[in-house]
C-alpha cells in the first residue's frame, strides 16, 4: 500500500486528489495539509511514501518545501503538482529534490499512474514539462561526458520510464547493481534525478530521445 499526504491549500483540489487516489485499491491518503508549516508538525507526516506538493501555498513556498522535505525526510518522495510551468520553478523543485512534476490539469488516471510510477522508480512529468527539461539541457554548452557500455544500457532503459527492477531484467543486473550504475551515472552527469539524467544523456549524445524512436 503506497502512502500519500497532499500539501495543498485549495481546499477542492485537495481533496479532489484525495477522492482520486483513495480510490485505488494500492494507494491510501493518510493526511492532508493546507501548508508545509502543518504537514511539517504534524507527528506522523514522515510515515509515509510519497508527497504531492503545490508550489504556491500560505507560509513556506512548495519549492522551498521540497528542499526541507529532502533534508529532514530523506526517504520522502515528493511530486509536485501545481499551476505552474515557468522554468524557474521547474527546475528549482527539481533541483531541490523533487522527483517529478505535473500540472493540475492532470487527469485522474494520470495522477495515480504518476504516484505509482514515482514509488516505482520513476520521474512523472507532464510532456510539456519534460520537453522543457531537455531542451533546457539541449541549449546548453555539450560537456565530454562518457559512460560505459552498461551504464549507457542502464540509462537508456531508464529513458524508457522503466522500473529499477525492469532495467535490471533488460539489463541482466541485480537491483543493487542497476543502483550502483545509476549512482555512477548520476555523478558523472553530475545529475541529481533520472529526469536530469536522462535529459543529460540526450544533450550528450550518450542515449537516443525516446520520443524520436
Amino acid at each position: 500500500m503506497i502512502k500519500v499526504a497532499i500539501i495543498e491549500d485549495n481546499e477542492f483540489m485537495r481533496d479532489g486528489w484525495k477522492t482520486i487516489l483513495d480510490f485505488d485499491p494500492d494507494i491510501v491518503v493518510t493526511n492532508t495539509y493546507q501548508s508545509c508549516e502543518d504537514a511539517f508538525s504534524a507527528k506522523d507526516f514522515g510515515n509515509n511514501d510519497l508527497i504531492l506538493l503545490d508550489i504556491e501555498l500560505p507560509g513556506m513556498h512548495g519549492t522551498e518545501g521540497v528542499k526541507v522535505i529532502r533534508e529532514q525526510y530523506p526517504h520522502l518522495l515528493v511530486l509536485m503538482v501545481t499551476i505552474h510551468d515557468e522554468n524557474e520553478k521547474i527546475f528549482k523543485a527539481l533541483r531541490n529534490g523533487a522527483v517529478g512534476y505535473l500540472l493540475k490539469k492532470v487527469s485522474p488516471k494520470e495522477l495515480t499512474e504518476a504516484v505509482k510510477n514515482a514509488v516505482d522508480g520513476g520521474s512523472p512529468m507532464s510532456p510539456n514539462i519534460a520537453r522543457k527539461v531537455i531542451t533546457s539541457f539541449q541549449n546548453k554548452e555539450d560537456d565530454a561526458v562518457t559512460l560505459s557500455e552498461k551504464e549507457t544500457e542502464v540509462l537508456s532503459a531508464l529513458s524508457d520510464g522503466l522500473s529499477y527492477k525492469a532495467v535490471a531484467e533488460k539489463v541482466f543486473l541485480s537491483v543493487d547493481g542497476v543502483r550502483y550504475h545509476i549512482r555512477n551515472i548520476y555523478q558523472k552527469l553530475e545529475a541529481r534525478n533520472r529526469a536530469e539524467a536522462v535529459a543529460k544523456g540526450i544533450r550528450y549524445n550518450l542515449i537516443s530521445n525516446p520520443g524520436n524512436s
